[in-house]
């Protein structure tokens, strides 16, 4: 199954970033992104991909030590950015980053010693896909949009292990689906 580590976003956060989202897709070149809807907006801590289903305990149990020896800590939606020339348009984090970036590490830590092939080491970016293109797209109002928005902030308090499936009926719009498939307490309480 396809497999990553994330932190969801709760529900009050989600309507307000909703709500922020709605106003860019009314902005000049909106229209040539596809927009992620609310069940795919969260902050990716480790992508491991297609994980074969005897190497999930081994994994989650690698993950469930992550999270309690990570203690819960405050985020912010803040601001956003682009990669790829706006293949990507994202809405960033502020708050207490430092410990986002330590999860993170951690959640991929878990990856490699389960055995899951990571990859090669990047210095982690906390993003929240909002929307995608194929081709280049110009997304300066979008961008100027978000540098003034600043979200609630909230405690994050738990580490999910997500599943998605890639959309295959061919139908343009298509959504991937996400199911969060364990669920882990941040702190040595969780």
């Amino acid at each position: 199954m396809r497999l990553f580590a994330a932190l969801l976003l709760p529900e009050d956060v989600s309507r307000e970033l909703a709500a922020e989202v709605d106003q860019l897709k009314t902005l000049p070149g909106s229209d040539a992104l596809r927009w992620t809807g609310r069940p795919g907006w969260h902050f990716t801590l480790a992508f491991y991909g297609e994980v074969d289903d005897d190497v999930v305990p081994d994994l989650s149990l690698r993950l469930e030590r992550a999270a309690h020896r990570s203690e819960p800590f405050r985020l912010t939606l803040r601001g956003g950015g682009q990669f790829g020339h706006g293949r990507a348009l994202w809405v960033g984090a502020d708050g207490d980053v430092p410990s986002m970036r330590l999860l993170a590490d951690r959640a991929e830590a878990a990856g490699r010693k389960a055995g899951v092939p990571m990859g090669d080491h990047r210095r982690y970016k906390a993003h929240l896909t909002v929307a995608r293109s194929r081709d280049a797209v110009d997304v300066r109002d979008c961008l100027a949009s978000l540098d003034a928005f600043t979200g609630r902030a909230w405690t994050v308090g738990e580490l999910a292990l997500v599943r998605s499936d890639l959309p295959r009926s061919g139908v343009p719009g298509e959504q991937p689906r996400y199911e969060a498939v364990a669920r882990w307490a941040l702190g040595a309480g969780g």
